[in-house]
């Protein structure tokens, strides 16, 4: 299965500390080796960098690295090929307009069986089941609103659309328009806030540590979401599975 991990903040903050210990497990202390991506939302904006090379040893992930980007709601992605062959075409995050907003999906998991997408203006042009399954869950949300709808609201759409995907296959996903940042968990998603009084943070992944006190400020309010915990010695939430959560400003809810 692939790995997933969003950010979510109240301030532009850089990931580059969760992105040092992620990157690792993309084929030097995991196996999920088949491409890697990021996308950053910056205003209206969203900036993405992709490689079908192993993020371990990627020089676009050393870029990414070296780039200390800020952003509000981040979305990043290890694959471990399930469907499809590895190719950029097929490597998350993916990225469609709707509503005139840009929209940035990935998802872990399987889907045996796929949503008809007939007549519908969301085609993919990849050939994973995790493509597909974003451009239905967009045609669907669509169909059902002329306009993009209250968070509330769309947090009950998605949650109704992920359930006949959940029940055909394994389905964890993370999906942002860049006002918030949506979680749903099936099988493996954790997460945590990094809020005031802030402490000292270490890496699973490798010999990383960073004292947020020295890095933020009493109003700052960072959530990470994570398929598996990034540090040893913070406490991380298991979502349970269909679960879906709407995190803005680096809040869940």
């Amino acid at each position: 299965m692939c790995q997933l991990l969003g950010m979510n903040c109240n301030v532009p903050t850089d990931i580059m500390f969760s992105f040092e210990g992620f990157r690792r497990r993309g084929g030097l202390t995991d196996h999920h080796a088949d491409g890697w991506g990021i996308a950053f939302f910056e205003g209206d904006g969203c900036r993405m960098f992709l490689d079908y090379l192993p993020s371990a040893s990627s020089p676009i992930a050393d870029l990414v690295r070296a780039y200390p980007i800020k952003s509000t709601n981040v979305i990043a992605h290890i694959r471990k090929a399930t469907q499809g062959q590895i190719s950029l075409a097929n490597t998350h995050p993916f990225r469609r307009e709707l509503w005139g907003r840009y929209w940035i999906f990935v998802h872990n998991g399987n889907l045996p069986e796929r949503p008809d997408l007939a007549g519908s203006r969301f085609l993919p042009v990849g050939s994973t089941d995790s493509e597909h399954a974003f451009c239905w869950i967009l045609s669907e949300l669509s169909q059902r609103f002329d306009s993009c709808p209250p968070l509330l609201v769309l947090k009950q759409a998605l949650a109704e659309l992920a359930k006949p995907l959940m029940a055909v296959g394994t389905f964890n996903f993370l999906l942002s328009d860049g006002r918030a940042l949506f979680a749903h968990c099936s099988t493996d998603l954790h997460y945590l806030v990094r809020k005031a009084p802030f402490t000292l943070a270490h890496l699973n992944d490798t010999d990383v540590s960073v004292d947020f006190s020295q890095v933020t400020t009493q109003n700052d309010r960072v959530a990470v979401i994570a398929t598996q915990p990034l540090t040893d010695n913070e406490t991380w939430t298991k979502m349970q599975p269909g679960e879906l959560l709407c995190f803005v400003d680096g809040m869940p809810g």
